[in-house]
């Protein structure tokens, strides 16, 4: 699985759309990155970037944006509403899918050391990646902004996490960070109230509201002994509010800054603003997402509203996302469209060459053709898939049985085991096919000098390991998939037992059928102790499988009797 981070550097030029254009033109040349938005401040004379992709690539990407900033924007002459201190003023990493916080904060140490040392620019590390704990505050790196950056550098506290002490008045300084995905969100209320929705801001927001001596609303705001006005803190953290009325669609929202999902998710959010919003008289609507979001957003929504209607959660990716539109009234405004609103989706390569985006007679018609691939090493992990699948309908059955009500979570729990394996399956379903086009590739390499025929060797033996790995991921999933397939057979709903039965059997010929594909493989690689153990893993899968298959057989047809 694609790992995605987002990045979003933030530029000190927000009138002159001719220096931000050379700027994203610096993204847009970088292979594999997304360009999502550009959004320009004339006031701040700021200009926010968002992009994304894998790492390596949205690292080099921000990297030569800097490069070219460095080059454009003179810092000597900006002014704006914005506090900044360099002509890159930030540029935070943010982790998206398949990639933790940590590894994040080494990427963006990566990038902070490379800019510090090719470019010379002095870099502060913030938030997560920050290097020193007071830094990880952005306003304390950036304290006394661009005008107060001379001194500060000449200052042993304030040197720099990478690159010189030194002031470059064209260009200043930088703070190079990891953060968690903002999101920006607006809860819709049946009212028209700005002061209402401000109420409702307050009584969830992380600052709250001011205490006020006597009256709440109109009483004198209390301080403490060093004269700091003294909040009533509101019920969520990680999260920022206002009330506000738009015109546009005639209502009061609730308008909701979400900057750190791990701890306050967005169906969190709109939980307590409906709590709020209903203790005060009102009702909510629906909601709104700014931008985009990470799918893990909508997944997460839609286990959790379906927990909430002690229903499986192990569904699909799509039903889970439909689940989560309709809970949080993301379509009440206007027509919600996933593929436009969630980051994963975006970044997709619309290839149309998926085996899996295939309908099942165009998957048959491709496999009959005169083409090698795809082939058996796909059709066995396809096995896998469909078995896991009949595993997985048999736990959802079971779940929403009339009846059993009181062991829904039981099956759900194997419901979700058996999703998580349907989509590593199908994912190499195509990565089986491509397997064995990396090899085609690596024999097709030029031999004609030594150097040559070294290259093309090494290229043969990697991609015939990478041949080997596939097959070999796909015997360990399939069998993995009978553990679930047996429970369902043992403990499920016994009307569908049988179908347990079919796919014990489809789960054992996919491990079967990987085995022979690793066998074929591992025959013309040079690495004799690597194939030894492979082959010595795919025996014992293979016979695991073979018990595994009979013992649950042996349930199924005494159930069926």
């Amino acid at each position: 699985m694609k790992q995605i981070i987002e990045c979003v550097p933030n530029f000190s030029e927000g009138r002159n759309m001719e220096i931000i254009g050379q700027i994203t033109d610096q993204i847009k040349s970088v292979e594999g990155v997304k360009l999502l938005d550009v959004d320009p401040g004339a006031a701040t004379n700021r200009t926010v970037v968002t992009i994304a992709g894998e790492p390596e690539q949205v690292i080099e990407a921000a990297f030569q944006a800097v490069r070219k900033a460095m080059e454009l924007i003179d810092m000597s002459k900006h002014s704006g509403a914005h506090p900044r201190f360099g002509a890159t003023d930030v540029c935070p990493l943010v982790p998206i899918s398949n990639i933790t916080m940590e590894e994040t904060v080494k990427y963006a140490h990566r990038l902070a050391e490379r800019i510090g040392k090719e470019l010379g620019i002095p870099v502060y590390c913030y938030e997560e990646a920050a290097l020193q704990p007071e830094r990880r505050n952005l306003a304390y790196c950036r304290s006394g902004e661009y005008e107060g950056l001379s001194k500060k550098l000449s200052e042993a506290g304030w040197k720099p996490d990478f690159g010189p002490a030194e002031f470059l008045p064209r260009t200043g300084a930088i703070a190079v960070g990891a953060r968690d995905f903002l999101v920006a969100y607006n809860v819709n209320l049946n009212s028209t109230s700005t002061r209402r929705a401000n109420a409702v801001a307050f009584d969830i927001r992380e600052k709250g509201r001011p205490m006020r001596e006597g009256n709440p609303v109109t009483g004198k705001i209390m301080k403490d002994e060093n004269g700091k006005q003294i909040d009533i803190p509101g019920t969520l953290k990680a999260c920022k509010a206002i009330g506000w009325f738009i015109e546009e669609y005639g209502i009061a929202q609730v308008s909701i800054n979400l900057t750190n999902i791990s701890i306050t998710p967005v169906h969190v959010a709109f939980e307590e603003a409906c709590k709020k919003a209903a203790e005060r008289g009102m009702r909510v609507t629906g909601s709104e997402l700014v931008g985009l979001a990470p799918l893990k957003v909508f997944t997460d929504a839609g286990k959790y509203f379906l927990k909430k209607q002690q229903r499986s959660v192990g569904v699909s990716q799509d039903e889970l996302i439909k689940i989560a539109v309709k809970s949080l009234g993301l379509d009440d405004l206007k027509p919600f469209n996933p593929a436009e609103k969630i980051i994963e989706f975006v970044l997709e390569e619309k290839t149309g060459h998926l085996l899996m985006d295939k309908t099942c007679r165009a998957f048959a018609d491709e496999t009959a053709s005169e083409s090698p691939a795809p082939g058996g090493g796909s059709i066995s992990a396809y096995m896998g898939v469909l078995g896991i699948s009949l595993g997985t309908m048999v736990a959802n059955l079971s779940s929403h049985k009339p009846g059993w009500d009181e062991r829904w979570e039981e099956f759900s729990r194997w419901a979700e085991k058996g999703q998580a394996l349907k989509d590593e399956l199908l994912f190499l379903v195509d990565e089986d096919t491509n397997a064995f086009n990396k090899i085609m590739n690596a024999f097709g390499l030029p031999k004609g000098n030594d150097l040559e025929k070294a290259a093309r060797a090494e290229a043969i033996e990697e991609a015939t390991r990478y041949a080997i790995e596939i097959p070999l991921r796909v015997m360990r999933k399939s069998f993995e998939a009978m553990e679930i397939i047996e429970a369902m057979a043992e403990t499920g709903n016994p009307n569908s037992v049988s179908d347990a039965g079919v796919g014990a059997l489809a789960a054992r010929s996919a491990v079967m059928g990987a085995y022979l594909n690793v066998k074929i493989n591992a025959s013309g690689l040079s690495d004799k102790s690597y194939v030894e153990k492979v082959l010595a893993e795919g025996a014992e899968l293979e016979k695991q499988a073979c018990i595994a298959e009979e013992r649950i057989l042996k349930t199924v047809n005494a159930k069926i009797k």
